[in-house]
């Protein structure tokens, strides 16, 4: 009789793979749809050729990105389209700079106030652009502020995070 309460830990071993690249492709790959399909629980990576910090990162990746183990921010952000009003690449580098450090949290970063919203629905914290130059703020599906100029967005977002006992302290 098997338990069903064990976990299932799953190993791959990849002695010959020397590009990173090709290393996160191929673990992801063939990890993801055990984990998606609920028969892993955790994984091990062996890669000769990486050290343990670029292995443990890489199954930490996998792990939160089959959600069964969330150990950093998540962003969720659009490609952009017409309607994007802001530089969207640089906006999300400029979100993950200031937040990339807290664990658990969705930040959706998007470029229009007309699907931004929708499609950031089950973030945390939005940050979307509202017109040329502006961002709105949102906790959850909720508006926060409208129209910051965007070179106060961040302060805000960070002021925002705090206020809702969303942040840690990046020294700890």
């Amino acid at each position: 009789d098997l338990n069903p309460d064990a976990k299932v830990l799953v190993t791959l071993v990849y002695p010959d793979v020397t590009d990173r690249e090709t290393l996160t492709v191929a673990a992801s790959v063939d990890l993801g749809s055990l984990l998606l399909d609920g028969l892993a629980d955790a994984v091990a990576i062996e890669a000769p050729a990486f050290s343990p910090e670029t292995i443990e990162s890489l199954e930490l990746s996998i792990l939160q990105a089959t959600r069964r183990r969330i150990t950093k921010t998540e962003y969720i952000a659009c490609p952009g389209c017409g309607r994007t009003l802001f530089d969207l690449p640089s906006g999300l580098q400029t979100v993950k700079r200031g937040t990339s450090h807290l664990k658990g949290l969705k930040i959706g970063v998007m470029g229009c106030i007309v699907n931004g919203p929708g499609e950031m629905a089950d973030a945390d914290y939005g940050y979307v652009g509202a017109a040329p130059g502006r961002i709105t703020l949102y906790k959850g599906r909720t508006v926060v502020e409208k129209n910051i100029p965007q070179e106060e967005a961040l302060d805000r977002l960070v002021a925002l995070i705090k206020a809702n006992g969303d942040w840690a302290d990046p020294e700890n």
